[in-house]
Order: structure tokens, then C-alpha cells, then sequence
């Protein structure tokens, strides 16, 4: 390619409001500045190809696979004619072609001189290395794929109409739950149009509260019809995907790119069809295995604790549960007589002995002995303190004398002393 030109002089030449360019010169200055560009070799894929019988002039639309981008080729008639095999809508080339800008009609296009295929060998090197860039980038680890859910509510189908691949899928997975709700976006599954159409559809679905799964199903095909589900564009609009995604393209053998990134790969329609829902058949067989299961679980627990509470009646404290009471009440009884006997005979004993003791008190007591005529003379002080009176020496003749007797007191004065004798 040649120098992007620079800004055209002209521009400053003024252009005014005053004095505005007409319409023809501003096409000329277009046309000379793509002019400038010379002729370049383009990549894209052929659509709408129209090279009527008669003519010498081919037209052609060649587009970004990658992008919504497509511009107007012409060639010579003689240039589709020659090219062998004959180049149909789909097929990837490289263009050697002049861009040209057509004044009276203000329109570009793209004039070729020499219009190439790509190689299958070549295709198939690109995708090997867009699939070592986007493994790399982690695109097809499988810690970042989701489980689909077990029963989804509505399940998002993308396929081509009427195909055989739609119908496997909507067939099978009728036939395992019936109660099973599709909704279909019909799109082209091979071609130009195959990826911006399933791009469409897939943003669609996402966007569906309702569609919890999305399956992208297509027949079999040649590599070159394959192609499409190995698009970089789409394979990184699945991985951006809320919804878990189920790739079912071709055949087992077949493994586009598309497969590596979904969250599940499916080996057929016909599988994906089989996987997105559960057998009913089955699941009512396993419900019905778990209901055994619970009921055996529970008649073994139940007779369990029957046996348990068979074994506890038979026991003696429960077969008989008064006579454990009689004996105890019995007990009690027993143990009530022997605790009163012990008491009485323990008072009898402490009563025999208090008596024995009070005998002896009252023996050895000074009442006694004053019963028997004895006295207890007491000289009484001046501060009104009285001392029991032990010698006659103690009492001089006038002092104050307290005599107890048996049976109280009396009071009286020394007088004379009288020796022993």
C-alpha cells in the first residue's frame, strides 16, 4: 500500500460560504486522493455474484467475514469464467484490486484485476492459530464453563430453517420431556451471511430473561461450510454469553472452533437434542426407585423402634409397673419402723440416763444435805456481798449473818463464841 496522503492543499484554497466548492469538484478531489491509494490485495467473502451471459463486467460484494462491512467489486467477466473451481457466495479470497471512485454517481468500488481462493490448507492454518490465541487468552478452560441447568425453562435453539438439524433437536428432546419449551431463531448456517445472522441470534436469546440454555446446531458439512462456527467474532461473542451455550456442529469428527468454546459440546444435533433436557422416562424411573428407597427406609425405621418399644413393654418395670412400688412402698415402711424404734429406744435410753443423772445431782446437791437439818450460815458485807462463813474466827461478836435452810433463809447477829467441844 502507498503513503496514506496528505491533507489536500486545496482545502485551504477557500472553501467558503461565499464562494463553495460545486459538487463536480469536490468528487474530483475524492477521486484523486483514492487515486493516490493505488492498487491493494483485499480479504473477504464473495456474496451476491452477478456475471450475466453477454456481458464483459462482473459485480460482485465482497465482506468482512468479522464485521458488518462489505464493498462493491468489479472485475472482468473473463476473471469468474477462468477461475477454477467457480467462486460461489461464501468462498474466502484475496482481491487484487484498485480502489475507484465513480464521480457521476458519487459511489466507490473496488475495480480487481486478479481474484484469488484460499486454500483450504490455508484455512485450516488460520484456525489453528486462532485457536492457539484464543486458548492463551483462557477461552477454552474448562474452569470458566458453566453447567447447564438440570430442566430450563425455555431453551434457545439456533439453526437453520427447516433443517435436518433443527428438527433432530426438537425431536429428541420432545420425545425425552415433553412439556419441553423451545424458541427458534432461524439464521444461515453456512455462507457470508452464517455469522452476523447467529450473532444476531445469539445477542436475542441472551437477552431473554426466559431462555436459561441456548444450543447452536448444524448438520454436517464440508470444512468450508464449517468455517463459520470457527469465526474469532463468534466464538468470543459465545464466551462473553450470561446463558450457558451447547455447540452441536456436523458430525463427531467435525470440531470447529465454536465447540472448544461452549460450555458443553454436544457430538450431533441428535445428542444435543438428548442433553439439554432430562428422559422423563428416567426420571420417573428414578423417582420411583427414591420413593422404594424412602419407603423401605422408613418401614426399617418404624420397625426398628417398634422392636425397641417391644422390648422396653417387656421389661419388668414396665409390664408391672406397680409392683416395683408395692416393694418400695414396702420398703419404706420398713425403714419408717426400724427409724421410730430407733428413736424410742434412743430416748428411752437418754431419759434412763438423764434420771440416773439428776439421782446423782440431787445426792451430791446441797439441798439434799439441808433437807437432812444442815445450814449454810453466809456473813453478809457492808456493800451487801455475802460469803459463806467457814470459821468462827470469821464472825466477831454483832456481825450481820444470813442462814439458808431447806426451805429459805434467815437473818441474824453473831453473838458469844463458843469453843469446839
Amino acid at each position: 500500500m502507498t503513503e496514506q496522503p496528505q491533507q489536500a492543499p486545496a482545502a485551504k484554497a477557500g472553501s467558503t460560504p461565499e464562494e463553495p466548492w460545486p459538487v463536480r469538484t469536490v468528487a474530483r478531489k475524492i477521486a484523486e486522493w483514492i487515486n493516490r491509494l493505488g492498487a491493494v490485495w483485499v480479504e473477504g467473502q464473495l456474496t451476491q455474484i452477478s456475471a450475466r451471459p453477454g456481458t464483459g463486467t462482473a459485480f460482485l460484494t465482497l465482506r468482512d467475514p468479522a464485521a458488518d462491512v462489505s464493498m462493491t467489486v468489479t472485475c472482468a467477466a473473463d476473471v469468474l469464467r477462468r477461475h477454477e473451481p467457480p467462486l460461489t457466495d461464501g468462498t474466502r479470497v484475496v482481491v487484487h484490486a484498485k480502489p475507484t471512485f465513480f464521480m457521476n454517481r458519487g459511489t466507490l468500488s473496488l475495480r480487481a484485476a486478479e481474484i484469488r481462493a484460499v486454500g483450504i490448507g490455508e484455512l485450516l492454518a488460520r484456525i489453528e492459530r486462532l485457536r492457539r490465541l484464543l486458548a492463551a487468552e483462557g477461552l477454552f478452560d474448562p474452569r470458566r464453563k458453566r453447567r447447564p441447568p438440570f430442566l430450563p425453562k425455555v431453551v434457545g435453539l439456533i439453526t437453520g430453517r427447516a433443517s435436518a438439524a433443527e428438527h433432530d433437536v426438537l425431536a429428541n428432546a420432545t420425545a425425552r420431556w415433553p412439556a419441553v419449551r423451545f424458541r427458534v431463531e432461524n439464521v444461515a448456517v453456512q455462507g457470508a451471511l452464517a455469522v452476523p445472522q447467529v450473532l444476531d441470534a445469539l445477542r436475542v436469546l441472551d437477552r431473554d430473561p426466559d431462555v436459561e440454555v441456548i444450543v447452536i446446531a448444524r448438520g454436517g458439512g464440508s470444512v468450508e461450510d464449517l468455517l463459520p462456527f470457527s469465526d474469532e467474532a463468534l466464538c468470543r461473542a459465545v464466551a462473553e454469553c450470561r446463558t450457558p451455550v451447547l455447540s452441536a456442529i456436523g458430525h463427531e469428527p467435525d470440531t470447529p472452533l465454536l465447540d472448544h468454546v461452549a460450555d458443553v459440546r454436544c457430538s450431533t444435533p441428535t445428542d444435543a437434542g438428548k442433553r439439554v433436557v432430562p428422559d422423563v422416562a428416567e426420571e420417573s424411573l428414578r423417582v420411583r426407585q427414591m420413593r422404594d428407597r424412602a419407603r423401605r427406609a422408613l418401614h426399617g425405621w418404624v420397625d426398628r423402634e417398634l422392636r425397641v418399644l417391644t422390648q422396653l413393654r417387656s421389661r419388668p418395670v414396665l409390664a408391672d409397673p406397680l409392683s416395683p412400688l408395692d416393694r418400695h412402698a414396702e420398703q419404706v415402711r420398713a425403714l419408717t419402723e426400724r427409724g421410730r424404734r430407733a428413736v424410742l429406744g434412743r430416748l428411752a435410753e437418754e431419759t434412763t440416763a438423764l434420771t440416773a443423772t439428776r439421782a446423782r445431782l440431787t445426792t451430791l446437791g446441797p439441798a439434799a444435805t439441808l433437807a437432812r437439818g444442815y445450814a449454810v450460815v453466809q456473813r453478809t458485807a457492808d456493800d451487801g456481798t455475802t460469803h459463806v462463813l467457814r470459821s468462827v474466827s470469821d464472825a466477831p461478836a454483832g456481825t450481820p449473818l444470813r442462814v439458808r435452810l431447806a426451805d429459805g433463809a434467815l437473818h441474824a447477829t453473831a453473838g458469844g463464841r463458843e469453843g469446839d467441844g
